[in-house]
């Protein structure tokens, strides 16, 4: 049986076990690429592809893939879109492929917060191509290992709307040392994350707070102003010369490790990868161990590797405090688990459980 596309479908049963991957894109030659490139790939099979959302969302439980790629931009029923019904009729791994527009980047953001694992940026040019390619395939076999839950609620209406990143009427001052400095790490699974924790913390959070999410240039601005949008607190993302601020969330820029200067403000470098990612969890740790020691309260959720375990272990010999995020509610285990394997973990807990104990240790450092 085929689907259409030339591709042979799940009846076919003389095919190899391997990881099944769906294609969906409104573009031709996008398809055509990922199509070709993926099936070259002993562990992986192309089942299908689909030009638009609606067409996806019809195939979905004929071809039964175990990875679905989805543009972000497609006529007649978009990738938000298209994602919110896969969440809730037919859970599983997506990766998005997205545009490095503005617009793209935005509701890319949107796709991780609401349970998308991974994304793609699309190529600016041919030549880019291959190397887009290496990239979508490693990220479609981690996403299979993900754990991906059921989202009973569809996306909003209107959510592509953000409002600005501005502090607005949110209440901000300096930091004076009297409270611990709060940092969160986080990688694969972390947007959505994020997007649960960030809104359920107080507004008047006496502690500053850095977040250092793996993630490329271009994208993390778009996930500072979602942040924004939905938290009490503001959420900006960091640049040269900020400082740390109460009320107030630093989000690691993509592309670079930020730091403290000596005058305790940031700075921000673009020295090789650590872990193979840039900004690095245990690069903002460990800066931030150097200026605040043990006043300080470190979060790691999901993510695949071990970055934020030095750093971790470190602030936790030291006498600070670290929060694991538990097995259960993690997209990836692997960050978490990295750091309570090290025995830097003070306490392990799901998602849900993690802002209130962020605010009690905050008060209890405080004492």
């Amino acid at each position: 049986m085929n689907t259409g596309n030339g591709i042979p479908s799940q009846a076919d049963n003389n095919l190899p076990k391997s990881l099944r991957v769906m294609v969906v894109d409104d573009s031709a030659f996008m398809r055509f690429s990922l199509i070709q490139q993926l099936n070259e790939d002993p562990e992986l099979q192309v089942v299908g592809s689909a030009s638009n959302g609606r067409e996806a969302l019809r195939l979905i439980p004929q071809l039964q893939p175990d990875v679905i790629t989805l543009d972000v931009e497609m006529p007649h029923l978009d990738g938000l879109s298209t994602l919110s019904e896969i969440m809730k009729n037919f859970p599983r791994p997506v990766v998005m492929v997205s545009s490095l527009t503005r617009e793209g980047a935005s509701e890319t953001i949107q796709a991780l917060m609401f349970g998308a694992v991974d994304f793609v940026a699309k190529p600016e040019n041919s030549l880019d191509i291959r190397i887009t390619m290496a990239e979508i395939i490693a990220k479609i076999k981690q996403a299979a290992k993900a754990r991906i839950k059921k989202q009973a609620t569809p996306l909003p209406a209107g959510s592509a709307a953000l409002k600005p990143s501005s502090s607005g009427n949110k209440s901000l001052r300096p930091y004076s040392r009297q409270t611990p400095v709060i940092l969160i790490g986080s990688s694969t699974g972390g947007p959505g994350a994020l997007s649960e924790i960030i809104p359920a913390l107080p507004s008047d959070l006496p502690s500053p707070v850095v977040i250092v999410q793996h993630m490329p240039a271009g994208f993390t601005r778009s996930l500072s102003e979602r942040l924004n949008s939905i938290s009490a607190l503001h959420v900006k993302e960091a640049e040269p010369g900020d400082a740390l601020m109460v009320g107030q969330i630093l989000v690691a820029p993509g592309g670079f490790h930020m730091t403290l200067d000596d005058e305790q403000r940031v700075a921000l470098n673009q020295k090789p990868a650590v872990h193979g990612v840039r900004p690095a969890v245990d690069v903002t740790l460990n800066s931030l161990n150097k200026h605040f020691g043990r006043n300080m309260i470190g979060v790691i959720l999901t993510g695949m590797g071990s970055d934020g375990t030095l750093g971790m272990s470190i602030l936790h010999s030291a006498g600070g405090y670290v929060i694991a995020e538990d097995e259960s509610t993690c997209v990836v285990w692997g960050m978490p688990r990295s750091v309570v394997e090290a025995g830097a973990a003070d306490v392990i807990l799901p998602r849900p459980q993690i802002a209130k104990a962020i605010e009690n240790m905050v008060y209890q450092i405080s004492k």
